[in-house]
């Protein structure tokens, strides 16, 4: 299987990391994280980038805040998927990492999940792998099932309370 790379562009990510690495850990998926600044460590992060693929890499998922350029400038140097997760700072709530992270130019899409979206990122990158991974695909469906059940066995319990 191949891995999911993920990187943050500050420890400060850690808490929407732990996220995506948990629901990683879940579906039995192997990953690789690090930190990575699109500002203060470009030639790191684009290293990364342009040799992911030989890495045996997958799917790429980036967070970061504020201006949020790690993911745009992540998959401008590569042509695997990459996702990014706009993280709320304090400033903005998020907001500007949000609209930093969507709006790319023409040419280097970048998948964007809900601000702080860790576990969807996560699920986003499975789907994505699953595609050619059967006993991938089933766990994915598997976990579906387990989630509807989960709020069928809510709304029974609502109705018998109300």
């Amino acid at each position: 299987m191949k891995k999911v790379g993920i990187i943050m562009g500050s420890d400060s990510d850690l808490p929407i990391i732990q996220k995506v690495t948990d629901t990683l850990k879940s579906l039995g998926i192997p990953y690789e994280v690090h930190i990575y600044s699109a500002h203060r460590t470009p030639e790191q992060a684009r290293d990364f980038a342009v040799n992911a693929r030989e890495g045996d890499f997958g799917v790429l998922i980036c967070a970061a805040g504020m201006a949020a350029h790690l993911a745009g400038a992540v998959a401008a140097n590569t042509t695997l998927p990459v996702i990014g997760i706009p993280c709320k700072s304090s400033v903005l709530d998020g907001m500007d990492a949000l609209l930093s992270t969507v709006m790319m130019p023409t040419g280097i899409p970048v998948a964007t999940v809900a601000i702080n979206g860790g576990a969807n990122a996560a699920l986003l990158a499975a789907q994505i792998l699953a595609v050619s991974d059967a006993d991938l695909a089933a766990k994915l469906d598997a976990k579906r099932a387990t989630d509807a059940a989960i709020v069928l066995d809510k709304d029974a319990k609502v109705m018998e309370n109300l």
